[in-house]
């Protein structure tokens, strides 16, 4: 399995289907907007952009089955799937915001093996696949190397449908305003995961995340020689609901912050 020819194949396919997205963005109404949660969006860009990247998909890997956050597709693989976000940020999308992004992991047994994410709005592809350093449109990239938190620009995510932690939430809120650069919400898990692989942030954390969401971004942010984790410092954050991720020097520190209120 050529994994640098999959993962070119896949970047197209994302970029083709950002066009369609884009397109789109002007032309949903409310008529067009579903509920399937507590504010969680979902529109029929998202199910056809999804239908799009299953067909082109199962071209490259015939056998394949697929984890997909719209659910158009019910193949499973025992040993290869892939897991789609086919539309990262569809409520910044319905209210024409940027920024919203289409994330597509290559999982094999349990561990992801590629990985691509799309911003649509500004054109960025990252990628990268098992052994290669992270792109960025051809370039290579890696995170940051500010070493302390103080220093740090963070970003984040607020809960949409489980604030069963949401107190804990706002105090790590509060301390990590008062005790880094700042904090940002782009809307997007996908992008935020790829905007710590190349440095414009140093760090992420959310919870109550989906694999689709993750599984991508998280696997670009490693091979960029960042970490990730969940919230107890384990490997549990594809299937766990949360994660943190951050570049070397400043990781032990966010973790430990984050146990700190989550504990």
């Amino acid at each position: 399995m050529d994994l640098q020819l999959i993962c070119e194949q896949v970047c197209n396919i994302s970029r083709d289907v950002g066009d369609f997205i884009y397109d789109q963005v002007n032309k949903i109404n409310n008529d067009d907007i579903e509920t399937k949660g507590i504010h969680d969006f979902v529109t029929y860009v998202d199910k056809t952009s999804e239908e799009k990247i299953v067909k082109e998909l199962s071209k490259i890997l015939p056998k394949a089955g697929y984890i997909a956050e719209e659910n158009t597709v019910s193949k499973k693989s025992k040993h290869l799937n892939w897991i789609i976000d086919p539309l990262d940020g569809t409520t910044n999308f319905i209210h024409s915001q940027p920024c919203y992004s289409i994330s597509i992991a290559l999982m094999q047994d349990d561990e992801i093996i590629m990985g691509v994410v799309y911003e649509i709005n500004l054109h960025e592809c990252f990628y990268a696949w098992k052994d290669s350093d992270s792109f960025l449109n051809g370039s290579k990239i890696k995170v940051s190397e500010r070493k302390k938190l103080s220093d740090s620009l963070l970003a984040t995510g607020f809960p949409y449908y489980d604030y069963s932690k949401l107190e804990q939430y706002m105090e790590l809120l509060k301390y990590t305003i008062k005790n880094t650069h700042g904090i940002r919400r782009l809307g997007s898990a996908a992008v935020d995961l790829c905007y710590v692989a190349c440095g414009r942030f140093e760090g992420f954390y959310e919870y109550g995340l989906r694999p689709w969401d993750v599984a991508a971004g998280s696997f670009i942010v490693k091979q960029a020689r960042g970490k990730v984790c969940d919230f107890n410092g384990k490997n549990n954050y594809l299937f766990g609901k949360e994660i943190i991720a951050s570049n070397s020097n400043i990781y032990n520190e966010l973790v430990n912050i984050i146990q700190k209120y989550f504990d």
